[in-house]
């Protein structure tokens, strides 16, 4: 296998591997739309699928004979079954979307099995599985790349460039988070989209069925990366910088309790379960070249969507609620906001430019088309993929450690480095290709 870091040359040539053969561990909500995504590509086959709900195997083999291709081998009995699929000598990658405690198990195998793994997110729940593919990857050399769509978005990759090209100065602060109002998500019996009463564990429906038991168990920053990822990339993190610690804290929990009781009644019986999750939590993360960075996790609140970022540097600010830009000695006026689309015309990424029309039928808003592509390219090429193992161990660290911090009073915590040392060599390379 290549090194890690080995990248993909920008001169033109012909790719190692002329069709990518995948295989789908998790056809489920998020599984499937990976596979549509797959289809659409003439130069990937689909060769196995693996998913213990039957119900998800046979939505996922309706929609590929719909498009016309072979059926795949499923791979149903138990949850080892994936082990089979993995036997397979006719496999190059493997997608992975299943429940989070699924994931680093899942990716590791992987990984020793000799192929890509495509490692949704959050990659890890504990820090020891952060570890656990950081190591498997340094002894096998076969790569995992986190699929983290966000850092895909049409904005914060016109962000991404501005930063490069000095726009804001010196990076000095970002803001991100994943404010979301999940309540219908980790209540669901299956009856409605909306989320019918208050219905969780075994008489949950899809997500409700795993997800909700994380926020009875656990307090801290539960699914990070889809703010931090694109920061991150801001910051050169693993690629020049690093974090370093971070520091966390949580309101009381009160929003999933009030849910139960307006959903099910005050006699239901989930209302006398104990969520751990505090309705925000806050953590702020300190980096080794200076930058602070601040994550909100608002998932039990009723609220409207948003990441929350923000990018501040010397020479200005962009917030993305209200999609706003102010850069000092550019920006019309001092000290007022202008609107960010002009800024999103001119800067708008490469990628986006050249695949904008190819995205429209993605999820998402079109990245779901762009994090495949990244994984489907990084194997073709056998190149690293553009959100390596180190940046899936980082990110997803934030779990775990923010955890700990509220468990102790908000008291610090130190961020491993992932990369031994590495960080201090590595180049950026996310989005400065024509493959990432």
């Amino acid at each position: 296998m290549p090194s890690l870091f080995t990248t993909a040359s920008a001169s033109a040539r012909p790719p190692v591997l002329s069709k990518v053969r995948l295989g789908f561990i998790g056809v489920g909500a998020r599984g499937i739309y990976h596979v549509q995504q797959a289809l659409y590509r003439e130069d990937v086959e689909i060769v196995a699928i693996c998913d213990i709900d039957q119900q998800a195997i046979a939505r996922t083999n309706t929609l590929i004979a719909k498009a016309g291709r072979k059926a795949p081998v499923a791979y149903t009995k138990g949850d080892e079954a994936f082990l089979e699929l993995l036997k397979r000598d006719d496999i190059d990658g493997v997608v992975i979307a299943t429940p989070w405690e699924w994931h680093t198990p899942m990716a590791v195998a992987t990984m020793k099995a000799r192929k890509y793994a495509g490692l949704e997110v959050s990659a890890t729940v504990t820090l020891k599985e952060s570890w656990d593919l950081v190591n498997t990857y340094e002894k096998t050399g076969a790569h995992c790349m986190l699929l983290e769509n966000v850092c895909y978005r049409r904005d914060v990759m016109a962000i991404l460039n501005m930063v490069r090209q000095g726009m804001f100065g010196e990076m000095t602060y970002a803001h991100c988070g994943y404010q979301h109002d999940l309540r219908n998500i980790k209540f669901n019996d299956g009856k409605s989209i909306s989320g019918v009463g208050a219905e969780f564990g075994e008489k949950g429906y899809s997500e409700a069925h795993w997800r909700t038991q994380h926020s009875v168990d656990r307090n801290g920053d539960l699914y990070p990366t889809h703010g931090l990822g694109p920061v991150a990339h801001w910051l050169n993190i693993n690629r020049g910088n690093r974090f370093t610690y971070l520091t966390s804290m949580a309101t009381q929990s009160r929003g999933l309790h009030n849910y139960v009781v307006a959903k099910g009644g005050p006699d239901h019986p989930n209302v006398k379960v104990k969520f751990k999750l505090g309705d925000v939590v806050t953590t702020m993360v300190q980096c080794a070249n200076g930058e602070n960075i601040t994550i909100i996790h608002d998932t039990n609140s009723p609220r409207p969507y948003s990441l929350g970022f923000r990018a501040q540097g010397t020479q200005g600010i962009w917030m993305d609620d209200g999609d706003t830009i102010y850069l000092e000695g550019v920006s019309p006026k001092p000290h007022q906001w202008e609107p960010f689309a002009p800024y999103q015309d001119k800067y708008d990424h490469p990628l986006w430019k050249q695949h904008a029309q190819a995205a429209q039928n993605a999820g998402h808003g079109g990245i779901d088309f762009f994090v495949l592509r990244g994984f489907i390219e990084a194997i073709k090429n056998q190149v690293a993929p553009p959100i390596d193992v180190y940046d899936a161990a980082a990110w997803s660290a934030i779990s775990p450690l923010s955890e700990q911090s509220i468990a102790a009073g908000s008291k610090p915590m130190e961020i491993p480095d992932f990369t031994r040392g590495k960080w201090k060599t590595n180049k950026p390379i996310f989005g400065l290709n024509e493959l990432y």
